[in-house]
């Protein structure tokens, strides 16, 4: 069977009908970060960020709807995956991104001592604890949702196609 290019393998009200344990695990882990007083703004760059490297649609678009809500500012969102020579990220911010992306990159290479030695400077251990947390959160939803390629919620208003030159 041949699935047409961009259909979901399986829809996301699917997947949370056969495997509800699946996403509701998930999402106490992720109320587990917000409980943990790390600032929401903050994950959710970290949260976009890893699904742009982790090639998730979905997850991409579900995390830009959260930070747009939230007010995060359109040069940090629209620089996030060029947040080294952006010019707009903190020093914590950068810490936490670089976290992240080590993170996520295990699999290519070993999470090195000066990363985890910036992310020390910048954060308590508590906070390290929850952004890693945040991050292997992500990376189980954007496996799940990526590789099931759920359709990416875009919100409605952006939905229609532009006007034609």
């Amino acid at each position: 069977m041949t699935i047409p290019e961009h259909a979901p393998r399986i829809a996301w009200s699917d997947f949370e009908r056969m495997a509800p344990e699946v996403p509701a695990a998930l999402r106490a882990l992720g109320k587990a970060v917000d409980d943990s007083g790390l600032d929401k703004a903050l994950t959710e760059l970290l949260k976009l960020r890893v699904s742009q490297l982790n090639g998730c649609a979905y997850c991409i678009q579900f995390h830009l709807n959260i930070a747009r809500r939230l007010g995060i500012a359109a040069p940090k969102l629209d620089l996030v995956a060029a947040w080294r020579d952006a010019g707009v990220f903190s020093a914590r911010e950068r810490a936490a991104l670089a976290w992240a992306e080590a993170l996520t990159g295990m699999a290519r290479a070993h999470v090195c001592d000066a990363v985890y030695a910036e992310v020390q400077h910048q954060f308590n251990a508590g906070e390290i604890a929850a952004l890693t947390t945040a991050v292997a959160t992500i990376n189980a939803w954007n496996r799940i949702a990526g590789a099931l390629q759920f359709a990416a919620p875009i919100p409605q208003a952006c939905s229609s196609p532009g006007p034609k030159a």
